[in-house]
């Protein structure tokens, strides 16, 4: 099958969350498996065109009252091999996209000009395959900013050389949809009465996502448990309705994880490799981490680890709020250490500093560094989760890689990838709460403790069964491949 990957992320190139890293390993996944792969996003000012080579000619995006032109540049994927190579083009447009920042930046959260930036996205990728001859079986849209181009393929370009094409719409984080006013409508070149029939209304502003979400030919979100939460009104972000009347066209497939770079076995920012059957290893990692932290070095104090981003999805009200937060008590009564890696709101920021400042066992580095982050699984005892909604996560899986047990809100890919402790039995994986308050992480973590305490020998089997878990991307393409044969099919019928 020839696959186009439509997205505004791709790692190494452009990142800001999961979605960056979903997209590339999905593709090498999907070209491992025999699939010619390739992909699209725009060439940010952040991405050097020296290490790129540039296509013959410019080229047409028929947007807005006329067209837009652009050069298009052309590398390869890392982490493709020689085997199968997964060309990934950037779109440069120097209007659109030669500034800092992927949405935004600091001092303007969104651009002003992001409806027109994503169109032009979406548009270009239609004209890029044109341009290079070359018509693909599915159009596979990520998120908010591709969500015309299942748009445009419905409305406009199957009946053209895309009459066989067909498109799958993949949800990676619904709170994001891509509202602006309707005033930007015009610049898709799309007819009025499309405006409603294709799913833009949302109270007189033009939608994008709801858009996407009504025109792909199948959907898919980044785990089971999600696609089911997202059909509910709590979950839904107001397009729960929209969610329901599509449930037959829509799954969940749980995103996996680079099991090369997130292996304890050979990771190269850890001090000492090893495995579930050598697992006395990791306690080289623990002494590291509490090093790097400032802590006293004591292998029989457990460790409480935390890599995130300081929003409110992460559930940082609950655990760090002034006055109401958990984080004071646990460190306060609870013998352990409490280590956190992680940036974002500027009150949460101030207020991790304010105690560590005032607490000895809980320490924190604002950032992030991917070194720091992986020795932080690594060398912690348990991995902290308490996300409001977590549409599919990705440290839940990593620190079950590194028999690193998480405490996880019960809630989305968390549902999905970790099993709740029986103390009776000493099943399970990790340790779940269901209702998201400060009482709820603060009697968790207090369990995980008295585990580590009470049951040693739970807390070793639940390592061991995590780190033999299967959370490959080989897996997940599979499962992607299974939609993409299945919308074919339906689509000549």
């Amino acid at each position: 099958m020839k696959i186009l990957m439509t997205t505004s992320e791709a790692v190494p190139f452009a990142k800001t969350g999961g979605l960056a890293d979903a997209v590339s390993a999905l593709s090498i996944a999907l070209a491992k498996l025999g699939h010619d792969v390739r992909i699209v996003l725009p060439r940010y000012y952040s991405i050097s065109r020296e290490k790129l080579t540039k296509l013959e000619g410019p080229l047409g995006v028929p947007v807005g009252y006329g067209e837009e032109w652009c050069a298009v540049y052309e590398s390869r994927l890392p982490g493709s091999d020689a085997a199968h190579p997964i060309p990934v083009y950037f779109l440069d447009h120097e209007g659109f996209y030669g500034r800092d920042g992927v949405y935004g930046t600091p001092f303007e959260p969104d651009f002003s000009d992001n409806p027109r930036r994503f169109t032009f996205l979406s548009r270009g990728a239609f004209q890029l395959c044109r341009k290079l001859g070359w018509i693909p079986d599915i159009l596979h849209a990520h998120d908010w900013p591709t969500a015309l181009v299942p748009v445009y393929l419905k409305f406009m370009e199957r009946k053209n050389e895309f009459a066989h094409t067909a498109s799958i719409f993949t949800i990676h984080n619904l709170g994001y949809q891509g509202v602006y006013s309707r005033d930007f409508f015009p610049y898709t070149q799309l007819n009025w009465d499309l405006f409603t029939q294709a799913g833009f209304d949302d109270w007189d502003r033009m939608n994008l996502l709801k858009a996407g979400l009504t025109s792909a030919d199948f959907l898919t979100t980044v785990s089971p448990t999600y696609a089911e939460e997202t059909k509910t009104q709590a979950y839904g972000f107001r397009l729960d309705g929209v969610l329901r009347q599509r449930a037959a066209d829509y799954v969940g497939i749980l995103n996996g994880i680079d099991t090369e770079v997130w292996n304890p076995e050979k990771d190269p920012y850890i001090p000492e490799p090893y495995t579930y059957k050598k697992l006395e290893a990791k306690g080289a990692s623990k002494a590291a981490l509490q090093k790097e932290y400032g802590l006293p070095v004591d292998p029989a104090v457990p460790i409480i680890g935390m890599v995130t981003r300081l929003t409110e999805q992460k559930g940082i009200g609950e655990l760090f709020g002034p006055a109401y937060g958990s984080a004071w008590s646990i460190c306060n009564d609870m013998k352990l250490q409490f280590v956190l890696l992680g940036s974002g709101e500027r009150w949460c920021e101030q207020e991790v500093r304010n105690l560590s400042s005032r607490l000895p066992n809980f320490k924190v580095q604002i950032g992030y560094s991917e070194r720091l982050s992986h020795l932080i699984e690594a060398g912690s005892d348990f991995f902290l989760m308490p996300s409001r909604y977590e549409p599919c996560g990705l440290n839940q899986m990593y620190s079950l890689a590194y028999g690193t047990p998480p405490i996880v809100h019960r809630t989305g890919g968390l549902a999905d990838t970790v099993e709740n402790y029986n103390q009776e039995t000493g099943d399970g994986t990790g340790f779940m709460f269901d209702d998201l308050t400060p009482r709820a992480i603060y009697d968790t973590v207090g369990w995980a403790i008295w585990a580590y305490y009470n049951r040693p020998q739970h807390i070793l089997a639940m390592r061991k069964r995590g780190m033999q878990k299967n959370f490959s991307w080989e897996e997940s393409a599979k499962k992607y491949i299974e939609v993409y044969e299945k919308t074919l099919k339906r689509e000549a019928l």
